[in-house]
């Protein structure tokens, strides 16, 4: 028995004791041999005997208390014509030892493969052994782009040719046997200057040519498949288009095999089917190559050259060259070569391709730039803080490429049917010419119609059918500023029903201001610099506003935060108690004079803070953060959309449905602590499926436990980890873009399944019926595909 050797990471390992342990665990597990763990590398090496093996000694690791780290790596696949390619291209992947999960998407040509130490090779290997041809992917940069462009433009060189050489040689097949038909003088005229069987070696040679020289990929591909009982749809066309060539050939140089009645040619159609099937492969490859255009736009977005100052001088350099801390000059109507902080000068930025924002943004000292952007006016000087994968844009590709190579969970019934289309229809079309040869006795006859049955099957269209929307859907998305971290989060937003919105920083603009105080001025100093110590995002409003009006700040003495509640500070010798009525009730402070006070302020949908002096009610400050300018809109758009939008805030509940009531939300979680929120999500999940967004740090767990977490990008930030989707805008309005592109990507991907089995059910029995000539059948097989490709590139359009 073949062995494989794994090389895996392991965490948690800290001594000798602990390698020990990891090597008794996996070298008990039956087929394990040559265990070994090397504590300097954390890795432990072992050959196994099957894939069970190898993930059974994974499950060992863990119950030795330790975490084997799996590893991701993407591969492209080149040679996939259908689905049944996919299927196989995935089974022949997961047969790897090692392997956990593998993704085979047809539309971008790529694998992902997860893994336990897994040798890249292993799995070229095993894709080499199934039919295809693998490499491993690069990431997304200038340079693959200018590779996949080139190999994209020479794969439709090749199908321009191929086609238009097949259609010159086919044109005069069809002229003479169409033409035969519907004139029968034709055949009676050239039977009488040439002869027909002279006529017949004519289409031979013809046919011969069109299947053996522009249509030797589907012999080259199909009948290899054949063999290695792993049909496609290569095999479809070689066999049907080879199966009437054969026919005719048999008719023309050995009729005595026959009977006499049987003695027909089809030369035009074997012909004929591959013109029309290449014809349909040029149109399909040109609209996939429109149907990643988006994806090629970001990346043309990546600047190969760096203007950057060093020993005094300014020079170009390739942008590889670019390190961290370099000083970049930017000149008006160039692109922001790389991320950075702006040392000096002004510009005004497009970052429509990072916001979806039309509007150009002013960058001036200390902002940050993001690569991509384009300076339409003015100029400045920035040091690089993120260079190559590290910046915004490669984020963004990585993430975009990422949802495209997913899977929904809408795909996986595809799989499993389309894994045995191809023998299916292939038993069909044997079972169909059977019934014809001996229910009907005419061999011709039987063999056109068998024949019609294999050419009018598309396995294509059903392998297109989703990751074409998913990749067209993902990338609008990107250009609309709204980044699908996961391919099957697009099917699961579109399913939500109820949006949970973090206020602060989404509803709101996020930069708080100090709008009132009541009492004596002389307390401000005190207030901020107790808040100066604070992490709260309103502390910074109060200390913003002593320093605008130019006060000085005592030294803080002491400091007790009091999550949730507030804070208690000795600042200048006094103690500073600052914080909500909860609060002060527990610390037996009198506020019943300032209560109503606070109570209008909260009434005005500011946040009012009590504030003690040496325990005594000495103040009500209020901070208000205003509310965004596009939100209500915006939460207009999402009840229009049917979603119930329920707004969760630390604020007082009168403060919190003020707010509410501005914004027209009916529904409002007040005084809520970070931890209630994971509470909250988790019972509003229970009710329907739950949206959250919030701003990726703060509200990590409640993303993470959302059915779908939505995060603020805020333009730079956009490695959140707990969100599913990121809005690179920055506020509400993304969500209602969001949902209506996923409900729109959806209804297009149920269009193209329905489209592609519909078509296959209806067809293949009208084929099988004798009512469908192979030629038409070639026809309807390529408009099938193109159609489900054409219909995927309608959500270009969607505007949001």
């Amino acid at each position: 028995m073949s062995q494989t050797t794994l090389s895996l990471p392991v965490e948690g390992m800290t001594c000798a004791s602990c390698v020990g342990r990891v090597e008794r665990a996996i070298a008990a597990v039956p087929g394990v041999h040559d265990a070994s763990v090397n504590l300097a590398s954390n890795r432990a090496s072992f050959s196994v005997d099957s894939p069970e093996a190898a993930r059974a000694a994974a499950a060992a690791i863990e119950r030795a208390g330790y975490e084997p780290v799996a590893e991701s790596r993407d591969y492209s696949i080149t040679g996939m014509t259908c689905a049944s390619c996919v299927a196989r291209v995935e089974r022949a992947i997961l047969a790897v030892p090692g392997v956990t999960a593998a993704s085979v998407n047809l539309a971008t040509e790529r694998a992902s493969v997860r893994g336990l130490g897994v040798a890249p090779a292993a799995i070229i290997a095993a894709v080499e052994r199934a039919g295809y041809e693998a490499a491993p992917a690069e990431g997304a940069s200038a340079a693959r782009l200018a590779e996949e462009t080139a190999r994209r433009e020479a794969e439709e060189a090749g199908l321009r040719r191929d086609t238009l050489l097949a259609v010159l040689l086919s044109a005069p097949l069809f002229v003479v046997e169409m033409g035969g038909h519907l004139f029968p003088a034709l055949h009676h005229a050239l039977d009488h200057a040439i002869g027909m069987q002279t006529l017949w070696v004519v289409e031979f040679l013809l046919a011969s040519a069109v299947l053996f020289f522009p249509g030797l990929r589907f012999q080259r591909h199909g009948w290899p498949a054949l063999l290695r009982a792993a049909p496609d749809m290569n095999t479809l066309v070689a066999v049907g288009a080879g199966a009437a060539w054969a026919y005719s050939s048999v008719t023309t140089f050995l009729p005595f095999l026959l009977p006499e009645d049987a003695r027909h040619v089809y030369f035009e159609a074997a012909a004929v089917i591959v013109a029309l099937i290449l014809l349909g492969r040029l149109l399909e490859a040109r609209s996939k190559g429109q149907a990643s255009e988006a994806i090629r736009r970001l990346m043309r977005l990546q600047s190969r050259t760096a203007r950057v100052e060093r020993d005094g001088t300014t020079s170009e350099i390739a942008i590889e060259a670019l390190a961290a801390g370099d000083v970049v000059v930017l000149r008006p109507g160039e692109r922001v070569p790389t991320d950075g902080e702006v040392i000096d000068g002004s510009a005004l930025l497009d970052e429509s391709m990072l916001t979806g924002e039309p509007v150009p943004v002013r960058k001036q000292a200390g902002d940050r730039v993001t690569g991509g952007t384009l300076a339409t006016d003015g100029g400045l000087r920035f040091r690089a803080t993120a260079v190559g994968g590290e910046t915004v844009l490669a984020q963004i590709l990585a993430m975009v490429e990422g949802a495209q190579a997913a899977k929904l969970p809408i795909q996986a019934v595809v799989d499993r049917i389309t894994l045995w289309f191809v023998p299916a229809v292939m038993a069909i079309a044997t079972l169909t010419a059977l019934i014809w040869l001996f229910v009907g006795g005419d061999i011709s006859q039987a063999l056109v119609n068998g024949v019609a049955v294999l050419i009018i099957a598309c396995p294509c269209a059903m392998g297109l059918a989703t990751p074409t929307s998913i990749m067209v859907g993902t990338g609008r998305a990107a250009e609309l500023g709204v980044i699908f971290r996961r391919g099957d989060a697009l099917q699961r937003l579109g399913e939500t029903a109820i949006l949970a919105v973090d206020k602060t920083g989404t509803l709101t603009e996020g930069h708080p201001k100090l709008t009132d105080m009541l009492g004596d001025d002389t307390l401000l100093p005190l207030i901020a610099a107790a808040e100066s110590r604070s992490e709260h995002p309103l502390a910074a409003a109060i200390v913003g506003a002593a320093r605008e009006r130019g006060l000085t700040l005592p030294e803080v003495e002491q400091f007790e935060p009091l999550p949730g509640r507030g804070l208690v500070a000795r600042v200048a010798g006094r103690e500073v108690a600052i914080g909500s009525a909860r609060m002060m009730a527990e610390r037996g402070v009198d506020f019943s004079a300032l209560e109503g006070e606070a109570a209008r302020l909260a009434g005005l949908g500011r946040t009012p803070f009590l504030v003690a002096l040496d325990g005594q009610a000495a103040s009500v400050i209020a901070v208000a953060d205003p509310i965004r300018e596009s939100t209500p809109a915006a939460v207009a758009a999402l009840k229009e959309q049917g979603l119930r939008v329920v707004m969760v805030s630390g604020d007082n509940r009168r403060t919190a449905e003020a707010i509410a009531a501005q914004l027209g939300i009916a529904e409002v979680r007040a005084e809520v602590l970070p931890a209630d929120k994971l509470a909250i999500v988790e019972e509003l999940r229970g009710q329907a499926p739950t949206a959250f967004l919030g701003d990726g740090i703060n509200d990590a767990p409640a993303l993470a436990a959302a059915d779908v977490g939505i995060a603020i990008g805020t333009g730079t930030d956009v490695a959140l980890e707990s969100a599913e989707v990121v809005l690179m805008g920055g506020d509400l309005s993304g969500v209602a873009r969001a949902v209506g592109l996923s409900r729109a990507t959806m209804r297009n991907i149920r269009q193209n399944l329905f489209w592609a089995f519909a078509y296959n059910a209806a067809l293949i029995p009208v084929a099988a019926a004798g009512l469908l000539s192979p030629m038409l059948a070639a026809a309807a097989m390529g408009v099938s595909s193109v159609f489900v490709v054409t219909n995927a590139l309608r959500l270009r359009r969607f505007a949001g």
